[in-house]
């Protein structure tokens, strides 16, 4: 029995040595350099390509995850309707000129609507939050409205997957329906055979998309930090990640 253990075991090295070696080549032919892990709900099966424990990057928008949570828990905005006027200031991006909803924000990534509550959260408030939901390097630094963007505040590939663990599992010291709010607002894939909660990112040559997959009652936890040269790359953020679901079986 001892031997049958230890041989299958050492298959099962191979196996994922082999699926680990395939992401590396899906990451290589679309000239991409980055980092994946894919964690399975009770822990038992991961998948890494690339990944250092210990090397944090800046969160850019995927802090809106946890930045929703806080502004719904200090009542600054009430529920996903709630309409956040817009201040009349063109920016960039199209969808970002006109009046917001905290769903649109989320969606749209809008990086105004955050900063205008940042104001009034304040650092004390951040840092108080960044203690309790044990976010990251727990810094924010010396500007309020940029700390997660170019700012001080760190976090690593495996830290977004303990975090998001916190959120699906509703254990953060966060109203549940608060958490469920943002729940709502963070489905982003509804297909027939899985759905998708997620969050991408984008600050400088920080990209990210994070969440969690449901398909067939298995969850998976997902987290995707990949370097962007330029703007084209910003489609493997999510693109990658789906594709590395594919690559294992985990959706067709």
């Amino acid at each position: 029995m001892i031997y049958f253990n230890i041989f299958i075991l050492f298959l099962t090295s191979i196996s994922l040595h082999a699926k680990e070696n395939s992401i590396e080549d899906l990451y290589k032919s679309n000239n991409i350099n980055g980092s994946i892990f894919i964690e399975s709900i009770d822990s038992k099966t991961e998948y890494r390509y690339n990944v250092n424990d210990k090397e944090q990057f800046v969160p850019a928008s995927t802090f809106k995850i946890p930045n929703t949570l806080i502004m719904l828990e200090e009542n600054l905005i009430k529920n996903q309707f709630d309409i956040i006027k817009w201040d009349g200031v063109e920016r960039e991006y199209s969808s970002w000129n006109q009046d917001q909803t905290l769903k649109s924000a989320f969606q749209y990534s809008c990086v105004w609507c955050y900063q205008h509550y940042a104001k009034q959260i304040g650092d004390k408030t951040y840092h108080t939050y960044l203690r309790k939901f044990n976010y990251g390097n727990l810094l924010t630094g010396s500007n309020l409205i940029r700390f997660w963007l170019d700012g001080e505040l760190r976090i690593s590939v495996k830290e977004q997957i303990q975090f998001l663990r916190k959120v699906y599992n509703e254990d953060l010291p966060i109203k549940k329906s608060h958490i469920k709010t943002l729940k709502s607002i963070m489905l982003s894939d509804n297909h027939e055979n899985y759905k998708v909660w997620s969050k991408t990112g984008w600050s400088g040559k920080d990209g990210w998309y994070v969440g969690y997959l449901i398909t067939e009652g298995q969850t998976w936890f997902f987290a995707n930090h990949i370097e962007i040269n330029e703007k084209s790359d910003l489609k493997f953020r999510k693109k990658l990640t789906m594709d590395v679901f594919k690559l294992l079986n985990i959706i067709q």
